[in-house]
């Protein structure tokens, strides 16, 4: 049966790491020997070629060998035996320039021809290397012998057992398998301990589940409508799926990047940075509101969820107005009972100038009230607010009013983004005249300055403490219990937004009389008016660009 490759990422990773270890420790300990068996033959070539250099010159060899008397007993054999025994040579051969031994290590061997060639030493050069002879392998060194004169009377042979030189290496290899041991130990340790801290980090998954995790968590990462933004221990971004780079104005460049640098300082950087706590933390970033969640890991960094709720904020706004006008409607409904019992009394008793008159008073004092406000501002939009805000407003014991000097066209370039500034203020400035005093009014007013609209909203509550007055435009901060439906603090921080969007201001200050006035400015709020036709006479408006809503 072949062997089966293992299938978890931490064994194939062990298995890879120990094959790794151990070709490189096989590899180091080869590398390692064979330089060393080099160095070994070149020592003991070395050690030939210096001895043999030795007895070369020896004073009286010379003159032996020219005596011609190669004997066993001879002065050369003598001197050459004393030699070879001194150094622990292999054999120590002198021999003439016919190539006739004068010394062997072998008696019978001297007076015959040797059995390698002569001739580099016989020549002049010395030299050394591994070589066969009679005595078997060895290392060798050759020499030429000289005279007096430096003529080359013969030539001096050295030789050193090759099995001494390989008994030196074998003795070496114990040392260096143990080294190389230890050092497989070493790195099979080390993978051991690699592979354990990985499978502890990777939960014992196989390598082809973290492709399919890592495709997963792809497609739900950048699939689902919920922002996911993650930090590293650094505070620098690492993920940003689709969702959170729309709704933080984001591109694929800010990865990488520390969070600070990439969003302006305010409440939305505080919740993602950990700089402001809590679960469901609202913020408003670019006129969205966003519920934010953050939660740490374990390598120290950050993970951070991102939820819409512009659009629920919205409708609770909605729900909240819809609910104001039906309280409105009921408080109207019961006037108009009275008004109507009234009425048939007054027509029962036979007063019938008085009901007629009362008729006319009931009605006229509605339709004065609309018409001062469509006077004064023709967006339909916005004069519809200001009507159903003033019904909500009688009711709750407020009076609205529009100010004397108030006046909106209709070249409103986004109506709803002007509902939602006027509508806040007007809500707030509700909230705190109502029950402040008998005699607690709200006033709105729209001016135009060019392009550039310019709503105020005063009230005669308490007014806001100047130590508030930038505090109150933060996301989430409000004094007032929150609804059961929707949380508290998000209007007037979307005013700001809306205000900034359009390079205006939104700013709180105290009214001359007491209570509060809010001011924001949004320039370009207003499409240019356009010039009148060659044919208009002067002084004349068409009546496309009267814009009056009436």
């Amino acid at each position: 049966m072949r062997p089966r490759w293992p299938r978890r990422v931490f064994a194939q990773v062990l298995s890879v790491q120990l094959l790794i270890t151990t070709g490189v420790t096989a590899l180091t300990a080869g590398l390692l020997l064979a330089p060393l068996g080099h160095q070994l033959d070149d020592q003991a070539e070395q050690r030939a070629l210096a001895i043999a250099q030795a007895t070369a010159a020896q004073p009286g060899l010379a003159p032996a060998v020219l005596a011609g008397d190669p004997r066993p007993d001879g002065p050369v054999q003598i001197a050459a035996e004393r030699i070879r025994r001194a150094t622990d040579a292999s054999y120590v051969v002198v021999v003439d320039t016919r190539g006739i031994r004068y010394s062997h290590t072998t008696p019978a061997e001297i007076g015959r021809h040797v059995s390698t060639d002569p001739g580099p030493a016989l020549a002049g050069r010395e030299w050394k290397g591994i070589a066969k002879g009679t005595l078997g392998r060895s290392a060798r060194g050759k020499v030429p012998l000289r005279d007096g004169e430096g003529a080359i009377v013969g030539a001096v042979s050295v030789g050193i057992a090759y099995d001494d030189v390989r008994d030196v290496l074998l003795h070496a290899l114990p040392g260096v398998l143990t080294y190389a041991g230890a050092a497989l130990a070493v790195g099979a340790l080390a993978a051991f301990a690699v592979s354990w801290r990985l499978r502890k980090r990777t939960h014992g998954i196989e390598l082809s589940e973290i492709s399919a995790l890592l495709e997963e968590r792809e497609a739900m990462l950048h699939g689902i409508r919920e922002g996911v933004v993650a930090l590293d221990r650094r505070g620098r971004l690492r993920l940003v799926n689709d969702e959170a780079q729309r709704l933080l104005g984001l591109g694929p460049e800010a990865l990488g990047r520390p969070l600070d640098a990439v969003l302006p300082p305010g409440r939305t950087t505080d919740v993602l940075a950990g700089r402001v706590t809590g679960k469901d933390l609202l913020t408003v970033r670019d006129g969205r509101v966003l519920v934010a969640n953050r939660m740490d890991t374990s390598d120290g960094g950050t993970v951070a969820t991102l939820r819409d709720r512009t659009e629920l904020e919205q409708l609770g706004r909605e729900l909240d107005a819809t609910r104001g006008l039906t309280e409105a409607l009921r408080a109207q409904d019961h006037e108009h009972a009275n008004r109507l019992h009234t009425l048939v009394g007054l027509l029962e008793l036979g007063l019938y100038d008085e009901a007629v008159a009362y008729v006319a008073e009931v009605a006229g004092a509605h339709r004065a009230t609309a018409e001062q406000v469509t006077e004064r501002v023709h967006e339909p939009l916005v004069s519809a607010l200001l009507v159903g805000k003033g019904a909500v407003a009688a009711e709750r014991g407020v009076a609205l009013r529009v100010s004397a000097d108030s006046l909106l066209p209709d070249r409103v370039v986004d109506p709803e983004d002007l509902v939602t500034v006027l509508g806040n203020l007007v809500d707030n400035a509700l909230d705190a005249a109502c029950g402040h005093r008998p005699d607690a009014f709200v006033e709105a007013g729209l001016r135009t300055e060019g392009t550039t609209v310019v709503v105020t909203v005063r009230d005669n509550g308490p007014g806001v403490p100047p130590e508030l007055r930038e505090r109150v435009f933060a996301d989430g901060w409000s004094t007032k219990q929150a609804a059961p439906h929707r949380p508290r603090g998000l209007g007037l921080p979307l005013v700001r937004r809306l205000a900034e969007r359009y390079g205006g201001s939104a700013r709180v200050d105290e009214r001359e009389g007491g209570g509060a006035q809010f001011t924001v400015e949004l320039p370009e709020a207003l499409a240019p008016q356009a010039r009148p036709a060659p044919d208009t006479p002067p002084g004349r408006t068409p009546q496309s660009l009267e814009g009056v809503s009436r």
